[in-house]
């Protein structure tokens, strides 16, 4: 995951991923986007509030994306996958990784979601050579590689009306100590130890400006993301929160917006303060016109106090503010942030689309193969032979492709639906008509509270100096529920670690009205454990005995019969009374 410290305390139609439970949001900005006052406007003058998807693990792999325990950085990826399967064989891996992982169907599922904006982490490496692979120092060799896919996905972007926000993740040398952001190798000069660096850095972003200068879904230029680097007091402060002065990092922001002047007087320019985008002693006022705010948001509380530091900014110089990262936490988080982001008119731009993992719309499969390879990169198994792991990582390449992901619908809903209201939704059809099964983890669509109940919901940890996770599980959604995957067979999960209060909701269509017997597939090690079952705030059944089954996974059914159910929809709540047990599923057949 990330390391930072914050300052700022599936239904596969055609090339699109839709989600029917979603309304998507327009895009109504037209034209280049500028500053004006606090405001990001387009050319009507129109109020621009920037949805936006951080492309992150494309052109820059992160070692927690891929499963990782340590050393994550893209060039240590990269030497250990030459160990295993060669050099051609690690060349034909990334390009098998660039041309999948991000495609037109990614951009529209986008879009149809409600999305209006994307975020690209661009690696420095795909569009130049580095200062030590220079053929003739202080001169640029310019790669067509990365400004061939930027094109593509620029494409992408206009035929949506989408606008692109282009991002620096990794500078030249790299600009801070949190060495897997930027891909940084510390027995290299960084980006601030190094003139050749910066001026390569300089001359990035006035190519890049020459060639986009033109194109009004082009968002704005995100020059340094996150720098976190200890100028005044590198041994004690090596991040940066602490500094007061800032000055290498504005000078060079400075130079930068000078370079894309001399080229592009259309574009916004977004800058990033010091100790990961937060630290702006220093750096105020801004020099140009046409400058955002960026601050980055991770795992502190959602209240006024947690951004009101960037408000504060915003008001006193008379410049918009725009979150360019955040995510990495539950639906009740997002949901959470978002609504305070909107109230105050701040845009956004989450992290990531998609990696191995759950809390993002996207989830890259993994495959056997790869799973021995990554047992054996974290010191829990032996080395895998050249063949399998050539297999493994091709297919793990291929499976970036959106085609393959797994589609989180619940974590789209949290970001797109869930702030504007209460109401739940299936989270898949359940109709009774006669029988019906349902498995326990497919509960509604919904905000904590009105479609389920749960007391551990995110992760908080910066504020409150302790860590939680969420769904203790890590399977399936992304909500506060803990649902873990059965070893019963594939794809298959129950909810778990279920405490006194928690409750899941369910809604059924009936299709007769009458008596039905109702089973809960359950297991406990206590003796204690109670549920209740309601129909919305109607009780049906209070206090049923679960009993001790011995052990997480050794099921047992609860019969409860006789339960009323009216005809149409009906909303099923599964109650813990005294919690203990886990819920597997809900069988539900008509009463002889």
């Amino acid at each position: 995951m990330k390391k930072r410290s914050i300052i700022l305390s599936s239904v596969l139609t055609g090339a699109v991923l839709l989600i029917n439970s979603i309304t998507p949001v327009p895009a109504t900005a037209q034209g280049f986007l500028k500053a004006e006052g606090k405001q990001i406007v387009n050319e009507k003058g129109e109020n621009v509030l920037l949805r936006g998807m951080g492309l992150g693990g494309w052109m820059l792999q992160e070692g927690y994306m891929l499963g990782l325990n340590e050393e994550g950085q893209q060039y240590r990826i990269k030497e250990r996958i030459e160990s295993l399967i060669g050099k051609k064989q690690t060349e034909e891996f990334y390009e098998t990784w660039l041309s999948n992982h991000t495609t037109r169907a990614d951009i529209d599922s986008l879009k149809a979601w409600g999305f209006n904006s994307v975020r690209l982490p661009m690696h420095y490496n795909l569009y130049t050579l580095a200062v030590e692979e220079e053929p003739v120092a202080g001169k640029n060799t310019w790669l067509s590689k990365g400004f061939a896919l930027t094109d593509s996905l620029l494409a992408w972007c206009k035929a949506n009306q989408m606008y692109l926000i282009l991002d620096l993740h990794a500078a030249p040398g790299g600009q801070g100590n949190d060495l897997n952001i930027s891909d940084r190798d510390p027995a290299k000069p960084s980006l601030w130890q190094s003139d050749a660096n910066q001026k390569k850095t300089v001359a990035l972003w006035k190519r890049l400006a020459e060639r986009y200068v033109n194109e009004p879904w082009i968002g704005g230029y995100d020059i340094i993301n996150e720098p976190n680097w200890g100028f005044q007091n590198p041994e004690k402060d090596k991040n940066g929160t602490g500094e007061q002065k800032n000055e290498p990092l504005r000078k060079l922001m400075v130079d930068i917006t000078k370079a894309i002047r001399d080229v592009d007087k259309k574009h916004i320019i977004i800058i990033e303060g010091n100790g990961w985008g937060n630290n702006y002693n220093g750096i105020l006022p801004q020099w140009d016109n046409n400058m955002v705010l960026s601050f980055h948001k991770y795992w502190n509380f959602n209240d006024q106090k947690s951004i009101q530091q960037i408000i504060n900014f915003r008001d006193k110089y008379n410049i918009p503010a725009w979150l360019g990262e955040t995510g990495e936490n539950s639906n009740v988080w997002f949901t959470e942030a978002i609504s305070l982001l909107e109230k105050n008119n701040i845009g956004w731009s989450w992290w990531p689309l998609k990696k191995l993992g759950f809390n993002n719309p996207l989830q890259i499969r993994t495959n056997p193969n790869y799973e021995q390879v990554l047992k054996y990169w974290n010191g829990n198994g032996n080395k895998p032979g050249e063949s399998n792991a050539y297999s493994g990582l091709l297919e793990l390449a291929r499976y970036t492709n959106i085609s393959t992901n797994i589609l989180h619908k619940d974590v789209v809903d949290a970001m797109i639906r869930q702030p504007f209201t209460s109401e739940t939704r299936p989270y898949i059809s359940h109709v009774l008509n006669g029988s019906l099964k349902i498995n326990a983890a497919n509960y509604d669509l919904g905000k904590s509270g009105h479609a389920y109940a749960d007391k551990d919901t995110a992760n908080y940890h910066i504020s409150t100096g302790k860590r939680s996770s969420g769904n203790k599980g890590g399977a399936y959604r992304n909500d506060g529920v803990d649902i873990r995957k059965s070893f019963e067979g594939y794809e298959n999960y129950f909810i778990t670690d279920i405490e006194d209060a928690e409750w899941l909701q369910y809604s059924i269509n009936v299709t007769n009205a009458g008596k039905y017997h109702i089973k809960l597939k359950v297991a406990s090690d206590k003796d204690d454990a109670k549920v209740s079952v309601l129909n919305g705030s109607n009780i049906l059944a209070k206090e049923v005995s679960i009993p001790k089954t011995g052990g997480a996974e050794k099921w047992d059914l609860v019969e409860i019969k006789n339960i009323s159910l009216n005809k149409g929809k009906n909303q099923l709540r599964i109650a813990a009374d005294r919690g203990g047990f886990n819920l597997s599923a809900i069988e539900i057949n008509k009463a002889n």
